[in-house]
């Protein structure tokens, strides 16, 4: 047996390899290379896909947040509030627009941001709460977004790993005014480079998002606003195209790995992450808790299985973060997590063969 990976897009692009070649092939001769047909059939797919008005793609998930929060009127000296356990990119997009981000602690079953712990950090400054469906599973985003209405506050949902997550019968992304999607190669549904997307049910707000992708304007030489240079190529809309009609079906083999992994891993020393039926977890990641991280991973390594450890400490201890807020919080929960957690391999074309020897190893842990 071949070593295994944490993740193989290769295996992926053998199942593709023919109709992409075609199609990329095709947007090579066609001399359109960026925002053309295959991007605004995407775009027009991912509407009907999610049951949403707009979809508006642009350069990266991080790009889609910065855009998100632009097209909001959120800047300097306003405060957003969110989790500590994400990517850097979540918290850099509200720095680079002039904003401070307010940290809350993270559900220790979840690691999504505790819903309950928020209402006493809302402030005359506060604009808005942006959330992140860690890892596939969507947090409370019905009970976020009451508290939004109560507070006059705007709702962004970072859903760069949820793409097919959904709450009941709403997918992630549409519950707030925006949602912001990554296509990462490694994502649920990714492309073959950089690309993101931002959807939104308000017509205003896409149009905003349509002209800051494009230096700010919708027609050639019209600058409305100052904008950015975030337009989607269309190699990436023609991957993208084709991968969206799996992306259910890969889900649901990531799901059927995470279930066989639930029920499988037996080792007491080791926590399997939790999930209820009212949501659908997609799991992009399948993170573990370990007391002993270090006499784990060493294990793990010794046998050749390979692990990613999402994130080893809070978004508030990055220097870069240090370095603008002074005052970081203390948040136990989220300090704990980033101190215990592993991620093994989940991606939709790892092998029985494969996942059982990964559960059988970390049994005899």
């Amino acid at each position: 047996m071949n070593k295994i990976k944490l993740f193989d897009l290769s295996r992926q692009y053998k199942s593709l390899r023919v109709v992409l070649e075609r199609k990329v092939s095709r947007v090579l001769a066609s001399g359109q290379y960026i925002m053309g047909q295959n991007v605004k059939t995407f775009e027009k797919n991912v509407s009907k896909y999610l049951s949403v008005k707009n979809s508006v793609t642009c350069n990266s998930g991080t790009d889609a947040l910065i855009l998100a929060l632009r097209c909001l009127d959120i800047g300097q000296g306003d405060e957003v509030i969110t989790t500590p356990f994400t990517y850097f990119s979540t918290i850099e997009a509200i720095l680079l627009v002039g904003a401070k981000p307010i940290f809350i602690d993270i559900d220790s079953t979840t690691f999504n941001i505790d819903h309950s712990q928020i209402e006493t950090r809302i402030t005359k400054k506060t604009k808005a709460i942006l959330g992140v469906h860690i890892f596939g599973h969507p947090y409370e985003a019905e009970k976020i977004k009451r508290l939004c209405k109560k507070h006059k506050l705007k709702m962004i949902e970072d859903c760069a790993q949820s793409f097919g997550a959904s709450i009941g019968k709403k997918q992630t992304g549409t519950i707030g005014d925006i949602g912001c999607f990554s296509f990462f190669p490694t994502k649920n549904l990714g492309c073959a480079g950089d690309g993101g997307m931002l959807v939104t049910d308000n017509d205003q707000l896409a149009r905003k998002a349509r002209m800051l992708r494009n230096h700010g304007g919708i027609e050639r030489n019209e600058h409305n606003l100052v904008g950015y240079n975030s337009r989607l190529d269309e190699i990436q809309a023609v991957v993208l195209i084709e991968k969206l009609k799996l992306v259910d079906k890969l889900n649901n083999s990531r799901i059927r790995i995470a279930k066989e992994y639930s029920k499988s891993i037996v080792n007491k020393k080791i926590i399997t992450p939790s999930y209820t039926n009212e949501v659908k977890h997609i799991f992009h990641q399948f993170t573990l808790i370990v007391d002993n991280r270090t006499r784990f991973t060493n294990y793990l390594t010794k046998n050749d299985i390979p692990f990613g450890i999402y994130y080893p400490k809070p978004a508030y201890m990055q220097p870069a973060v240090k370095k603008i807020i002074r005052n970081s919080p203390k948040l136990k929960v989220t300090e704990a997590v980033c101190k215990k957690c592993v991620s093994i391999p989940i991606f939709p074309e790892l092998s029985k063969k494969e996942y059982d020897l990964i559960i059988d190893t970390i049994n005899d842990y």
